[in-house]
């Protein structure tokens, strides 16, 4: 395990941010001298639970964030700094609301299988101007924007500054472009095991919003900052590997390449997809996205309906290849543990029950409905209704875990 102050010295570290992901995804965090940052790994950096987005009081005793080391990163626009992520704990006993708690309850049912989730997520979001509601580049005005050279190059100063300091992190980036809405962009890393993953996701939305705020521009990561054009989404690609380092959702005699393990992993993502998009697709904005209505540019690359197809994009789960699966379900405002816990449960559901997920649709879903696939909730009020009565995932998740992030969905609807 990393030692926090000899991380400090051998790299020249003043500061350290602990920090953690409430149960909406915002990041929370205290500033810790180096010279303090031993002893607050061992007793924790204390936050009021009330006061961030956790199911808490304020009479509630304080919640401690003890840092993991192993999710240390140094702040590439600012090398003094480094942000680690922590673990909760209230009167040392671990806060099993945590986000990251619950994803790490995933990784355990996984391991107690043998099995390791690798993944890699796809964050789409939007350049905005700082004042209004509205795309920072004026001259970015084409009907099909996607993959537009002189857009993306207008932005370069900011895109190739996230790219170099994902590079310095370690995270293997390997392209970036313009989405297909106006103002929109994504940047690509390698996957990675799960936690590393959504550690990064949160690390990264963290680097594009201070980024982009030095370069004039803010970050959107809304599911659907702009009514017109396509959605933010956050796709996720999934595999699982044994314990010897095989793929095992790679068959080279199954279809598609992938095996029966991968079906049934698909399987649960289409039982569980109603109360998924809870936590997948968390806020009133999130079903604007997965409407059936056309964009500017001529499709919303989002599902409507709970199906899956091979190299298929207008499907909620595609195949792109032989070794991986890709739910095109997530947009930006998921919370980026929690998009993988519930992937993981859900997929693992599937697993264990054995789940067929019948035959796939080679439909383009944007003309014609699958057969017999049922739509995705159209609203919030749904998701939850389909949440709160799917007992093996609310099993999976922990119920501490559920009841909380009801308690507060319901709070914030209310406020």
């Amino acid at each position: 395990m990393t030692d926090l102050a000899r991380f400090a010295a051998t790299h020249g570290i003043r500061h350290f941010l602990f920090s953690f992901c409430d149960l909406f995804g915002v990041q929370r965090a205290k500033l810790v001298p180096a010279a303090a940052a031993a002893e607050l790994a061992r007793s924790g950096a204390g936050f009021a639970g009330f006061a961030a987005w956790l199911d808490m009081t304020p009479a509630d005793p304080d919640v401690l964030a003890i840092p993991d080391p192993t999710s240390l990163m140094v702040l590439p626009w600012q090398k003094e700094v480094a942000w680690v992520a922590t673990d909760l704990q209230v009167e040392g006993v671990t806060l099993e609301q945590s986000p990251r708690r619950v994803l790490q309850r995933q990784i355990a049912r996984a391991a107690a299988r043998g099995l390791q989730f690798r993944s890699g997520v796809e964050a789409e979001f939007f350049l905005m101007d700082p004042e209004q509601d509205a795309i920072a580049d004026g001259l970015d005005r084409q009907s099909k924007p996607c993959y537009d050279q002189l857009a993306l190059m207008r932005h370069y100063p900011l895109i190739s500054e996230l790219l170099e300091g994902m590079e310095r992190l370690g995270w293997g980036p390997y392209q970036a472009d313009h989405e297909d809405a106006n103002g929109q962009f994504e940047l690509n890393w390698t996957y990675a095991e799960s936690l590393l993953t959504a550690d990064r996701h949160a690390f990264f939305r963290v680097m594009a919003a201070a980024l982009a705020e030095r370069h004039g521009v803010r970050v959107s990561f809304q599911p659907k900052p702009i009514p017109a054009l396509t959605g933010n989404g956050a796709h996720l690609h999934a595999s699982l590997w044994d314990e010897a380092g095989h793929n095992v959702f790679h068959d080279p005699t199954g279809e598609k390449g992938l095996s029966e393990v991968a079906y049934q992993f698909l399987a649960g993502l289409l039982a569980h997809a109603p109360a998924l998009c809870a936590l997948t697709n968390p806020v009133a904005g999130s079903y604007r996205r997965l409407a059936r209505s056309v964009t500017s540019s001529g499709a919303t690359w989002s599902p409507s309906w709970i199906s899956y197809g091979g190299n298929n994009r207008t499907h909620m789960v595609r195949i792109p290849d032989d070794q991986r699966i890709e739910l095109r379900l997530g947009d930006g405002a998921a919370n980026p543990y929690l998009l993988q816990a519930a992937v993981l449960a859900a997929g693992l559901d599937g697993i264990e029950r054995r789940l067929d997920p019948g035959p796939r649709s080679d439909l383009n879903t944007y003309v014609q409905a699958p057969e017999g696939a049922p739509s995705l909730p159209t609203c919030q009020a749904d998701a939850l209704e389909a949440f709160r009565h799917d007992g093996p995932l609310r099993d999976s998740l922990g119920e501490a875990f559920c009841t909380a992030y009801e308690a507060l969905v319901a709070q914030r609807s209310d406020g």
